[in-house]
């Protein structure tokens, strides 16, 4: 496929074009920054008539696209101010999404976040692991938009049958050489337990990707994404009874078994995490 892919200078983004390029898809990149070759367009995603005129066709870049990946965000609460990282990252969203149905773009994968969940955790999770399966709990500006951005897609789908809307609620994003910190977390249990010591290795975020763009029917639909363990040596019912002792379990937690559970986007979208910190 010709795919779009926005962000793609960032920290998944990165990985995600890299790979789709691998696997023999034609990407063309979308940023607000980096420099103007083959493969990139440098534009602002917050004004449409940019987003729709990069989308529908670019000088001797591109003639259009079959998929959008969207990935471009202001990444975490608190690198921009509330206001700044709300009206920005919901204008480019809802500017892509709109963008890509005008022009009959009907295959769109998209990053949504594991905040959604009700990270930071302070208000305990309803039940471990936790899944896809209870409503969604944002306890920070970026996350509400996250939130809202679901919201959105389900309507869009709604009123375009034909359109398939993926949501992927990544976990913390990680490169390999992230995983010389890891060995510390063990020492508080605290330190990563507002994501439930959860993380996804950025390659098996572009694998999670490639799936959605390969399988996905129309519709929208929602999958966490993460690795297949824990960021900690310490086993899970150590953690969770030392952290969360009146949370309700559901299943076996495993040793080092992700607590961010990860079975729906393996049913669906065939998705199985290759990369852990455990093997670096």
């Amino acid at each position: 496929m010709r795919i779009a892919v926005t962000g793609s200078t960032g920290k998944l983004g990165t990985v995600v074009a890299r790979e789709l390029r691998a696997a023999g898809h034609q990407v063309i990149g979308f940023d607000a920054e980096g420099t103007r070759g083959p493969g990139f367009v440098k534009l602002d995603l917050t004004d449409y008539g940019q987003v729709i005129d990069a989308l529908g066709g670019v000088g001797d870049q591109h003639d259009g696209v079959e998929a959008l990946v969207h990935l471009a965000a202001v990444p975490a609460p608190g690198i921009r101010t509330d206001a700044a990282t709300f009206h920005n990252n919901i204008t480019a969203t809802f500017n892509v999404f709109w963008a890509a149905a005008r022009l009959g773009i009907e295959r769109i994968v998209y990053a949504s976040s594991e905040t959604v969940l009700g990270l930071p955790f302070e208000t305990p999770p309803p039940y471990i692991p936790v899944d896809e399966q209870y409503p969604a709990r944002p306890e920070s500006t970026y996350s509400l938009v996250k939130h809202l951005e679901e919201q959105m897609a389900i309507e869009l789908v709604r009123w375009n049958p034909k359109l398939s809307i993926t949501a992927l609620r990544f976990s913390n994003v990680m490169n390999p050489e992230d995983y010389a910190e890891f060995p510390g977390f063990d020492s508080d249990a605290t330190l990563r337990k507002w994501n439930l010591w959860g993380y996804i290795d950025a390659r098996d975020g572009a694998q999670a990707v490639q799936r959605a763009l390969e399988v996905a029917g129309p519709g929208f639909e929602r999958y966490i994404i993460a690795a297949a363990d824990t960021v900690m040596s310490r086993a899970n019912a150590d953690l969770v009874a030392e952290v969360f002792p009146d949370v309700e379990l559901r299943g076996e937690l495993g040793v080092n078994d992700t607590l961010l559970s990860i079975e729906k986007a393996r049913r669906e979208l065939g998705y199985e995490p290759r990369h852990s910190w455990r093997d670096s």
